[in-house]
């Protein structure tokens, strides 16, 4: 016996938007195990983590546009997770300076991403979690030829290093959301 109002019924049921980790708006998360954020508007968290202290918040999809967040990077470790059979990636160090970070950035990508062709445009102090910090822009082309811009906060906090970064494609996504990911990475605490 069939019940034609079966599918009417499970369309009721809660989503499991909490399973998928929705980030709401106005309502304080716990980011990367370190950090809190109130999202400024409603967010997405994948459920693929890039590394141990590190995770990505989108809105139409990672290759469309992503915020990813490392939390507490000890001296020693790398940004991302260190994928077995290849090379070794870039390590945060407790000698670094502030200024050095968008270096630490960048290679881990031209490693990690296999990314031949990578700019940094900007650089300049800006406070990050109370912090003194570093704000800083950069073009890249990604492995599939897409041409992206992105754009990085960053701080050292009690000799760990904390960074988010938005990546986008350089054609509309980038500069339409900028603005949204200021306000998020400004709400941004430890």
């Amino acid at each position: 016996m069939r019940c034609p109002l079966l599918p009417a019924l499970l369309m009721l049921l809660p989503a499991p938007a909490d399973a998928n980790a929705y980030r709401a708006h106005g309502k304080p998360v716990r980011v990367a195990r370190t950090m809190t954020v109130t999202p400024p508007r409603d967010w997405n968290q994948l459920s693929a983590r890039p590394g141990r202290k590190a995770e990505v918040w989108t809105l139409d999809g990672e290759r469309l546009n992503a915020v990813t967040w490392f939390g507490g990077i000890a001296p020693g470790e790398p940004l991302l997770r260190e994928p077995r059979r290849r090379r070794t990636l870039p390590r945060y160090s407790d000698a670094m300076l502030l200024a050095e970070i968008p270096e630490l950035l960048e290679s881990t990508y031209r490693s990690a991403g296999g990314i031949a062709d990578f700019t940094l445009t900007t650089a300049a102090p800006d406070p990050f979690l109370g912090h003194a910090g570093i704000r800083f822009g950069y073009a890249y082309v990604d492995a599939d030829d897409l041409p992206r811009r992105g754009e990085a906060r960053a701080a050292i906090v009690a000799g760990l290093l904390y960074i988010v970064t938005f990546d986008a494609p350089r054609t509309d996504y980038f500069d339409r959301l900028l603005g949204d990911v200021h306000r998020l990475t400004d709400s941004a605490a430890l």
